[in-house]
This record gives structure tokens, C-alpha cells and sequence, in this order.
């Protein structure tokens, strides 16, 4: 059974970071691309960011890039989004998603993925 798992999220002023992160079981990471998305209320559900697991290859959202971070730990089956220089608009629930296929462009349509965890909150204040 697949199963991810988030866990990370929280409060933290603008400008500051956190790190989430997203276990994953039940299927093997070479051969997946696991995405990051949010969706803030009222709003549609957004790619923020995938990896790659064969060969770590990264893809970000324009409103994200030079700011968010992926990566990997093959290892252990987790995958993290390291966040930094919050800003207010960032405040969403952050939602993993595993696809059994290796993305390039359809990364950041959520049909395209087939396994998704529960959220968490990530709440940015000014």
C-alpha cells in the first residue's frame, strides 16, 4: 500500500523558513517523481515543485524559484522541501504526491499524480 506522509508545517514569520518533509512507503522511489503542491483557501491546488527519483532532476514553480529547495534521501524514502524567505502569499496547505512515471512538464498537474498525502499547514505571517 502507498502511503506519504507530510509533517513540517507550522507558523513562522515572513522572511523565515521551515522544512517539510514527506515519507513515503509502499513502492520504490527510483522509478517515481514525487511533487510538492498547496492549495491556499478559495484557490486551486498548485505544483510548488517535483524531484525526480532515478535522477534527482528538479522542476520549481516560477513563484517559488531561488527561494524552495528539493531533495532527496533515497535511502530512507523521504523527500524534502526546504522553504526559505516565507512570504505571507506562501500560506497554504503543502500537499506530496508520488507518480509512477519519471514528469517533465505535466509535473505540475495534479491528475498526473496518483498517490497524494494528507496536507499540512503552512501558515505565514507579515
Amino acid at each position: 500500500e502507498v502511503q506519504l506522509v507530510e509533517s513540517g508545517g507550522g507558523l513562522v514569520q515572513a522572511g523565515g523558513s521551515l522544512r517539510l518533509s514527506c515519507a513515503a512507503s509502499g513502492f520504490t522511489f527510483d522509478d517515481y517523481t514525487i511533487g510538492w503542491f498547496r492549495q491556499a483557501p478559495g484557490k486551486e491546488r498548485e505544483g510548488v515543485s517535483c524531484i525526480r527519483g532515478s535522477d534527482g532532476r528538479a522542476y520549481f514553480a516560477d513563484s517559488v524559484k531561488g527561494r524552495f529547495t528539493i531533495s532527496s534521501d533515497n535511502a530512507k524514502n523521504t523527500v524534502y522541501l526546504q522553504m526559505n524567505s516565507l512570504k505571507p502569499e506562501d500560506t497554504a496547505v503543502y500537499y506530496c504526491a508520488a507518480a509512477p512515471r519519471l514528469l517533465r512538464s505535466l509535473w505540475v498537474l495534479p491528475n498526473t499524480y496518483n498517490y497524494w498525502g494528507q496536507g499540512t499547514q503552512v501558515t505565514v505571517s507579515s
